[in-house]
C-alpha cells in the first residue's frame, strides 16, 4: 500500500489509522468537513494532504490528484450517539454515502474498499461475536450498518474493487468522543465529579484505537476479498472492572458510584470478539491492553 484515502478521520480510530499509515510511509489523502474543529487531530505531516467534502457531497468528489490510490478507508458516518441512533431518514441517508464512497474510491483507482461496520449490527447476542453470527440490530443505526455492509460489498464487486467490512466493538483512545464511557469518565473524574454507572455486570470487550489502526492497516494489505471481520481485543471482563480501572489510572481517591442507573430496555450484557479470522488472515493480535491505553490517554491530556 502506497496511498490510501480515509474518510471520518477525526476519531479514535481514523486519527490512529493516519499515523499508523504514516508511520508504514503511506501516503494519505483525508476527506473530512469544513471547518470542522476537529480537524486539529489529524497529523500534520508532508504525507497528509486534506480535501474538504462533507458527507453529502462526496458524489461530486473528482480526482484532481493526478494520481491513483490504493485503499479507501470509509469510517465517516452521521448520528452516531444519543436520539440520532434512531433517525431512520438519517441513518438511511449514511446507507447512501457509503456507496458514494465506493464510487468515489473507484474514481481515484482503489483496489479495495473498507468499510467501518460495529458491533450494534448484532443486537443482543449471548455469546461470543463472529463474522457469520446471525445479526439482529435493534437500532436504526444498526440496521443501516448491517445494510451498508452489504451493500457495499455488492456495489464494490460490481466496479471492480475488492471488499472488506469491519465490525468494530468498543474502542477508546485519544480524539474519542467525549460521550464515550471511557472519555466521559476520565473527565468527570478530572473535574472531581462522581460518575454513576449501572451495576456494571456487563461483560465488555475493549481494544485501544492504536491496535484497532494497525488491523485496519493490515486488512487494507493483507484482508481477503469479500469478508467481514470482527475487531475487539478477544478478551471480556466486566465493565466495572474497566470503570475502577479509570478511576485508579485518573484518581485513585476518587469515588465511583455503581448500581445508579437502570439497565436499558435493550442494554447489550455480553460482547467479547472472535478475532481468528483477523489474526489468522492477516497475523494481527491486539498489544496494548487496557491500563496501558488508558495512561496514554491521560497523558495527553
Amino acid at each position: 500500500m502506497k496511498r490510501a484515502i480515509i474518510t471520518g478521520a477525526t476519531g479514535a480510530v481514523g486519527t490512529a489509522l493516519v499515523k499508523e499509515l504514516v508511520a508504514n510511509h503511506v501516503e494519505v489523502l483525508v476527506f473530512c468537513r469544513e471547518g470542522s474543529k476537529r480537524n486539529q487531530n489529524i497529523l500534520k505531516h508532508p504525507l497528509v494532504n486534506l480535501k474538504y467534502y462533507s458527507l453529502d457531497q462526496l458524489f461530486t468528489v473528482v480526482n484532481d490528484t493526478e494520481k491513483t490510490y490504493d485503499v479507501f478507508f470509509h469510517f465517516a458516518w452521521e448520528g452516531t450517539t444519543g436520539a440520532a441512533r434512531d433517525d431512520m431518514y438519517l441513518q438511511n441517508r449514511n446507507v447512501q454515502y457509503a456507496l458514494d464512497a465506493v464510487e468515489v474510491a473507484k474514481r481515484f483507482g482503489c483496489r479495495k474498499f473498507i468499510g467501518a461496520g460495529s458491533q450494534a449490527e448484532y443486537g443482543r447476542v449471548e455469546g461470543i461475536l463472529k463474522p457469520n453470527t446471525p445479526a439482529f440490530p435493534e437500532t436504526g443505526y444498526g440496521i443501516a450498518k448491517l445494510c451498508a455492509g452489504q451493500m457495499t460489498r455488492e456495489y464494490a464487486h460490481q466496479l471492480g474493487l475488492e471488499h472488506n467490512w469491519v465490525r468494530i466493538l468498543s474502542i477508546y483512545g485519544p480524539n474519542d468522543g467525549a460521550q464515550s464511557m471511557v472519555m466521559s469518565t476520565i473527565n468527570k473524574l478530572q473535574k472531581k465529579e462522581v460518575p454513576q454507572f449501572t451495576k456494571g455486570e456487563q461483560m465488555w470487550d475493549y481494544l485501544y484505537s492504536g491496535d484497532a489502526a494497525r488491523a485496519f492497516r493490515l486488512i487494507g494489505e493483507k484482508g481477503i476479498d469479500g469478508k467481514t471481520y470482527v475487531l475487539g481485543s478477544g478478551q471480556a471482563r466486566p465493565l466495572a472492572e474497566f470503570i475502577r480501572e479509570i478511576k485508579d489510572a485518573v484518581d485513585s481517591k476518587g469515588r465511583i458510584e455503581l448500581g445508579r442507573i437502570p439497565y436499558g430496555e435493550k442494554q447489550v450484557m455480553f460482547l467479547q470478539a472472535d478475532i481468528t479470522e483477523i489474526h489468522e488472515d492477516t497475523g494481527w493480535s491486539p498489544e496494548i491492553d487496557f491500563k496501558s491505553g488508558l495512561e496514554s490517554i491521560i497523558k495527553r491530556r
